[in-house]
């Protein structure tokens, strides 16, 4: 089973659609007791990060996602639940405190002549873990559905798997042990974010030790 972080914001409806058209069982949770039973944990998101933190400890759902995550069990963070993982964000004066699952902070794309923020629409992922499971039969340089104006910069290189760039370089997914993350939106990203959402649910399913 596979559920989905409702904390009233995101686009919850399409994750779970998504889900369940690669074959998951996917239910809609807003406490961290209903974790309890789940081989699989997706943090979707769209909005602003503070907003994001803030309804996610409303809800007693930072601590669940702590302990689910120290469970080992996979966890999958989706635009906003990506940022969420890191320690903090420039946007808008943010004054909460992410996850701190991973350390660096989480920023907004600088101002260029001719480039326009929020990025919206497709673009790249340059994959430096090519032994990804998230990413088994998705191809380099495949095209993902984005649409941020921020981003996290991590301060730990070897949990980098994807980069996109955008008026630059940007750390578009991450990987480490049983957390998964990415920018984009698998989502809205057809048949190869479909991949995406179905590699992460044979993960979830594949036996414990």
């Amino acid at each position: 089973m596979i559920v989905v972080a409702d904390y009233g914001s995101g686009n919850i409806r399409s994750v779970e659609k998504a889900l369940s058209a690669v074959g998951a069982d996917v239910r809609r949770i807003s406490s961290p007791e209903e974790m309890d039973a789940a081989d699989g944990l997706v943090v979707p998101g769209v909005g602003a990060f503070d907003d994001c933190i803030q309804a996610l400890e409303k809800r007693n759902l930072l601590v669940g996602i702590r302990k689910f995550i120290d469970s080992g069990r996979p966890f999958l963070g989706i635009c906003v639940g990506y940022q969420a993982l890191f320690e903090r964000s420039e946007e808008f004066g943010s004054c909460a405190n992410g996850l701190g699952i991973f350390k660096g902070s989480v920023v907004r794309f600088k101002d260029q002549p001719g480039l326009k923020v929020p990025q919206i629409g497709w673009n790249q992922v340059k994959l430096n873990h090519q032994d990804c499971p998230l990413f088994s039969g998705i191809p380099d340089q495949s095209y993902f559905y984005f649409v941020h104006s921020f981003y996290p910069q991590p301060k730990e290189p070897e949990i980098e798997t994807g980069r996109t760039t955008y008026g630059g370089s940007f750390v578009s997914a991450v990987w480490r042990g049983n957390v998964f993350a990415t920018q984009f939106h698998p989502e809205k990203s057809q048949e190869v974010g479909l991949q995406l959402l179905r590699n992460f649910v044979g993960i979830a399913a594949a036996p414990k030790g």
